[in-house]
């Protein structure tokens, strides 16, 4: 793994397992056509922006966790990095966001057309790396994946400028989206070890649980953390009418006057009293509300950790837990 790679992450996470990101690298950049440049330079540019690639990692981890020994949860690990970078370029045009990873994002450089087309590209390499595996399992679970993705991306753009989202409906959303990506990314590394299916499940629930604690966080950091530590412009989801958890909080709990604010910000997707809304989400306990709930998903995915082998990797798996609790980018 490169050093800035690895800063983007955790610089105090070692693993001997990191020796085999840049493999996973290798794997990405053999497979994107290089005889067709914007495929080329689009794909990099948005591969090689300051990821955490905490999915892939997810992959090599819950593999060795189970005992692997061989190769194969590399390709799968580039495989799901390459299905996640596209959901990326499609989330960006669908959002009409401007910055991702600390820079310009790809719809801004190339335009809306360009980001569209190379993602279809890099979903398409991806499930044809995955027919070259040769398991049947791999694909139902990509196959089912990329259904509930889709789902998870739906169910955003009909909540959008939706105050009356609940609770619920947003716990769901977000297990369709990030919930499942880390879900599968778990699993791909227990099915690549041959797991039983009782330690399949197993892997899938820590998975599930780490993925809604890494977007609660997420989303809590919208409203709490600097642009230079979230590599996004602060307030994205307020100016794209999305009713994250910290926001319609603030809405339920606020001061009248706030939560008119707040729900005419929802509803026209405007940031024109972003500061107000932000000190609205703070004094309301929307941020620690939200962290609380994260707490709650940390400490799932632990109970299911301590149902696997211990090992070096299962400590590893105990530190992206921390991580995604504690991280401020």
């Amino acid at each position: 793994m490169r050093a800035e790679q690895k800063k983007a992450f955790a610089p105090e996470f070692e693993s001997d397992v990191l020796n085999e990101m840049s493999l996973v690298d290798e794997i990405i950049t053999e497979n994107i056509d290089d005889k067709i440049p914007l495929v080329m330079d689009l794909s990099r540019y948005i591969l090689e922006g300051g990821r955490k690639r905490i999915r892939p990692l997810l992959v090599l981890l819950t593999a060795r966790a189970m005992g692997y020994s061989g190769q194969i949860h590399q390709k799968l690990a580039a495989v799901l990095e390459m299905i996640h970078t596209a959901t990326l370029l499609h989330d960006d045009v669908v959002d009409n966001s401007k910055m991702r990873r600390g820079k310009a994002s790809a719809n801004i450089v190339w335009g809306n057309e360009a980001s569209v087309l190379v993602g279809d590209y890099l979903y398409s390499r991806a499930f044809q790396l995955m027919v070259d595996i040769r398991n049947h399992r791999i694909l139902e679970i990509m196959a089912d994946t990329t259904n509930t993705l889709a789902v998870g991306e739906v169910m955003q753009l009909v909540n959008k400028n939706n105050c009356s989202v609940t609770e619920e409906l947003y716990f769901r959303t977000i297990d369709n989206k990030t919930g499942k990506l880390f879900e599968t990314a778990a699993a791909l590394g227990g099915v690549s070890a041959d797991c039983t299916l009782i330690q399949e499940k197993i892997l899938k629930k820590f998975g599930r649980h780490l993925g809604l604690c890494f977007q609660l966080v997420d989303d809590a950091l919208d409203y709490s953390s600097s642009q230079n530590q979230l590599g996004k412009n602060i307030g994205d989801d307020l100016t794209e009418g999305k009713p994250t958890l910290p926001l319609m909080y603030a809405m339920w709990n606020g001061k009248e006057n706030e939560r008119f604010l707040i729900k005419n910000a929802i509803e026209e997707g405007k940031a024109k009293y972003f500061d107000e809304i932000i000190q609205a989400v703070k004094t309301s306990g929307g941020i620690q509300y939200t962290l609380k709930q994260a707490k709650k998903q940390m400490l799932e995915a632990q109970k299911c950790l301590n149902e696997l082998p211990e090992s070096i990797y299962r400590n590893d798996l105990e530190f992206l837990l921390k991580f995604a609790l504690s991280r401020k980018h």
